[in-house]
């Protein structure tokens, strides 16, 4: 009998050997990281070169290498060949900080103006608003590629890509901005022209150039047009009506007190090694203002059908954010068959959702974020889009900081903070509320916080896209914002060094980390 028990009890023990080797594994799999590790030295450095950096005039970036896809040192203003630009430079990292994060403020309330006023606000403006209608654009165009520069360091919280513009094709640098539907550049003869790093572009040097009918589609998809008869003396005075006998002006203007006025045109646009592409609907700006120090004017990736993607009828598209302080390159890629063509398969998929009521910008399904490792109680609602189109959360480009309604930044704040209790911590900066002295350490580890979708998938960001300088002496500052509007957006800081894909066929936003 104790025999027999013997056995047993060795059996049950195998047994449970086994159990426990069949287990063990798969719940290390699923256990949550807490903490990430943020390297201090490299990104305090790496913020230093961005305001230490002296350009060149004498020696203008390249622009085609090759044939083929083109894989350029693109940089931002204190990395661009610019005549004059030592008068936007900043002192320190501090004021650079501080200007960028004035900059986003107006960006996002542009952002959540238009949101509300494309859900019943009243617009003002000082041309004629011209009844919409849908553009039609059929051009087929093959796999287009072109660089991405970071831009924030430029003023405006932008990416930049180098475009060639017309026929011969004039290089410039042009913001990159998924919030614009509208694309445009600085044109001679100039009423007002701020300072930008490539001469201002000559339409009448160019033999594709085409101004565009009052009457056109494209004009008429414009939110704000008039009409320039020939014979008038007044470049920008809005005619009577719409009578379709006189060339197109257009008008954008953005929250900051940036604005855009001049002729509305067909040009060709030509990006990176691939065919150029004619008949693109533009803006030729007589008269600019704002933030757009550096860029010759803006490439607008928005989902209207004037974006540049609507107009190649583009399949997908996607873009790698390098670094906002870094000098590395990185690429825009459109109209790949898809968007896992574009990048590789992405870790991450999201829906991409749309607003019938704003066709601009890009919704992301989002259904919770986590720190370390522990979702937060946030309420579906406040990611969510109501059925009058009010709310969600958008994936832009041009906004630096991610924004959250303000009960879910209190969660993410008050978790990270308790998850940070052993780092000193120190006054806020601006509309950063929660920083820390890092300034005797080389590295640190901080919670964990990510992004989470449906169907269980999980974007993990870096910490230096959550944890960023804001001087030079080593403070470090929490990079989100509470937000009143209803509309949340994820900023390009938490986009950087991830590879962003829009797969406008099937409806999905895909995320790969490090495929820059």
């Amino acid at each position: 009998m104790a025999e027999d028990d013997t056995r047993r009890l060795h059996s049950f023990l195998f047994l449970l050997s086994l159990l426990t080797l069949s287990t063990s594994p798969a719940v290390s799999r699923h256990h949550p990281a807490t903490t990430a590790t943020l390297d201090v030295s490299a990104t305090l450095a790496q913020a230093l070169r961005a305001v230490s950096f002296v350009p060149s005039s004498s020696h203008p970036l390249p622009y085609n290498l090759s044939a083929a896809a083109i894989f350029l040192s693109l940089h931002s203003r204190d990395f661009l060949p610019s005549h004059g630009s030592a008068a936007h430079r900043h002192p320190d990292y501090k004021s650079l900080t501080l200007a960028r994060l004035r900059r986003d403020a107006a960006r996002v309330r542009a952002i959540s103006a238009r949101a509300a006023l494309a859900l019943g606000g009243v617009a003002t403006t000082d041309l004629k608003p011209i009844e919409e209608e849908k553009a039609v654009q059929t051009a087929a165009g093959e796999a287009i590629e072109g660089p991405i520069v970071s831009g924030t360091s430029m003023g405006s919280g932008e990416y930049f890509s180098r475009v060639g513009v017309g026929n011969p094709a004039r290089a410039l640098y042009m913001v990159l901005d998924t919030g614009s539907d509208v694309s445009w550049i600085q044109c001679q003869p100039c009423a007002d022209c701020y300072q930008q790093s490539d001469p201002v572009f000559d339409p009448t040097a160019s033999s594709s150039y085409s101004p565009l009918s009052c009457d056109s589609s494209q004009c008429r998809s414009l939110d704000v047009s008039a009409c320039r008869n020939s014979s008038s003396s007044s470049l920008y005075s809005p005619s009577a009506g719409s009578s379709g006998e006189g060339n197109c002006l257009y008008q954008v203007s953005y929250g900051d007190g940036s604005y855009t006025v001049g002729d509305f045109a067909t040009e060709t646009m030509t990006l990176g090694g691939s065919d150029p592409v004619s008949g693109v609907a533009i803006g030729c700006g007589h008269d600019n203002e704002g933030l757009f120090v550096g860029a010759a004017g803006l490439l607008a990736l928005g989902g209207g059908s004037l974006s540049f993607p609507s107009q190649i009828s583009a399949r997908s598209f996607s873009y790698c954010l390098v670094d906002r302080d870094s000098p590395a390159s990185s690429t825009l890629d459109l109209n790949v068959a898809t968007a896992q063509a574009a990048a590789g398969a992405p870790a991450v998929t999201a829906p991409l959702l749309r607003n019938r009521r704003l066709a601009t910008f890009y919704y992301v399904g989002l259904t919770g974020i986590s720190v370390g490792g522990q979702m937060l109680t946030i309420p579906p609602s406040a990611f969510a889009m109501d059925e009058s189109g009010s709310g969600g959360v958008i994936v832009d480009s041009g906004t630096a900081v991610t924004r959250l309604q303000s009960a879910a930044y209190t969660a993410l704040r008050d978790a990270f903070q308790a998850g940070t209790a052993s780092l000193p911590s120190t006054s806020g900066v601006s509309l950063f509320d929660t920083c820390y002295d890092l300034s005797s350490r080389t590295s640190v580890e901080v919670p964990t916080v990510a992004f989470h979708f449906s169907g269980r998938r999980e974007l993990r960001l870096p910490a230096k896209n959550y944890l960023i300088p804001v001087d030079s002496a080593g403070t470090y500052c929490l990079a989100f914002a509470p937000t009143s509007a209803p509309l949340s957006i994820i900023g390009n800081v938490q986009q950087q060094g991830t590879r962003v894909s829009f797969d406008l066929e099937n409806s999905l936003v895909g995320f790969t980390p490090n495929k820059c």
